[in-house]
């Protein structure tokens, strides 16, 4: 699986990318762990709560092409210490900020520009252009399960500080714990405009490859489906806790679960990001929605007990971002990885603007029915759609030697 990774330059990239995704995925996908705390102590509202981090999962979202743009153009390093940065200050300023529009200004903007720009569009750009193309489905992998990796160990991590701390304790340990990306930037950003740059646009730079790539049906059948992606773990990352807290169940189940979702999501995303250079990304993206569909049915269907919880959060998290390695091949493929971080990142938008839907009509949901109910069976649709999506990509059938490779 790593054999095209065992040049030590390469491995060294992918870590470094890996470690810097799990320190900005684990804060931002631990979020949901602070819903009824804040509420609790502040009286806000979950539906108030929900919306700021609505906007972060939009805001997010939007900085991905702009914070790829920027990397595409000026080298990630800069990019990436801003961002750790400003995830750093805005977690440190959430306490400060008891009412709903201070909320949105920390976590809807600072936090998530900050998590935004340390995320994948510019990781995984940076990465794709100093490793070849054999080892870039691999490493976007391996690179995914450290964000993964992220969750498991940031959820019961934070999980225990709220219960020790408070939330507002919990969220400055947040925000130290967020610097330990910095060191890992130089590896990463080192060089990396140096290679690879063949595979630019013959004319036309940025703007021409945003317009040939929103001219391309298959680019946007591939946002159609990543906009799925992005409600249904917007959703679940956010509401997930509220849900338990119904089902009469403690908090730790719910830590726990988002902690086995992103455990999960490590062998998930080191097993596709394999697959990537076996079979078709299209086949690949769309039995992985197609599989959500079922596992949510499946946990209609079942009583609401902690280890129904476990294994619907096991089984989700199989694929829960292992969808970006095919997502990101899929780009490259079509485009080359010239501008890689700007046309995934553009995708990652779409993919927000699923995950702000998600977030927020989940609120609204709650707030207005007191359950989930029509969300998860909304859910179940959406899924079901993008994975009917998928299958008109047009995307070349892997040839022996790449297979071979």
């Amino acid at each position: 699986m790593f054999k095209s990774l065992k040049s030590p330059g390469a491995m060294a990239i992918t870590l470094a990318a890996a470690g810097i995704l799990m320190v900005t995925m684990g804060a931002r996908q631990s979020m949901g762990l602070f819903v009824s705390p804040i509420n609790t102590s502040s009286g806000l509202g979950i539906a108030t709560i929900s919306f700021a981090l609505a906007v972060a999962q939009f805001v997010w979202g939007a900085t991905q092409p702009l914070a790829g743009a920027v990397a595409d153009r000026w080298g990630p390093g800069p990019v990436l210490v801003g961002g750790t940065l400003l995830l750093a200050l805005g977690s440190a300023l959430t306490p400060f900020m008891p009412t709903g529009p201070g909320l949105v200004f920390t976590l809807g903007l600072l936090s998530a520009v900050g998590a935004g720009a340390g995320s994948f569009s510019v990781l995984i750009g940076a990465a794709a252009q100093r490793l070849p193309a054999a080892a870039r489905g691999s490493a976007s992998g391996v690179i995914n399960a450290g964000g993964s990796f992220g969750q498991f160990l940031f959820a019961p991590i934070l999980q225990k500080l709220i219960q020790t701390l408070g939330w507002m304790g919990a969220m400055w340990s947040m925000a130290l714990m967020t610097l330990a990306a910095l060191p890992l930037i130089g590896r990463v950003a080192k060089g990396t405009h140096a290679a690879h740059l063949a595979d630019a646009p013959a004319d036309g730079g940025l703007r021409r490859a945003l317009r040939d790539a929103f001219a391309d049906r298959n680019y946007l059948l591939l946002h159609a489906g990543f906009f799925t992606c992005g409600f249904h773990i917007a959703f679940l990352v956010t509401h997930l806790p509220t849900e338990v807290n119904l089902c009469g169940l403690p908090p730790s189940v719910a830590s726990w679960s988002l902690a086995l979702i992103g455990l999960a999501n490590i062998a998930g995303s080191l097993v596709v990001g394999h697959l990537v250079g076996q079979y078709r990304s299209k086949m690949i993206l769309a039995i992985m929605y197609g599989s959500r569909a079922v596992l949510m049915l499946w946990y209609l269907a079942m009583p609401r007990d902690p280890w129904v919880f476990y294994v619907f959060a096991v089984g989700l998290g199989f694929t829960w971002l292992a969808t970006v390695p095919p997502t990101a091949g899929l780009v490259g493929k079509l485009f080359g990885v010239r501008y890689l971080g700007t046309l995934f990142g553009m995708t990652l938008l779409s993919h927000q603007i699923g995950g702000f839907l998600g977030a927020w009509l989940g609120g609204l949901a709650i707030t207005r029915f007191g359950n989930y109910t029509w969300m998860w069976w909304t859910d179940i649709a959406l899924a079901s759609v993008a994975a009917l999506l998928n299958l008109p990509i047009r995307e070349a059938r892997m040839q022996p030697a790449a297979q071979a490779a």
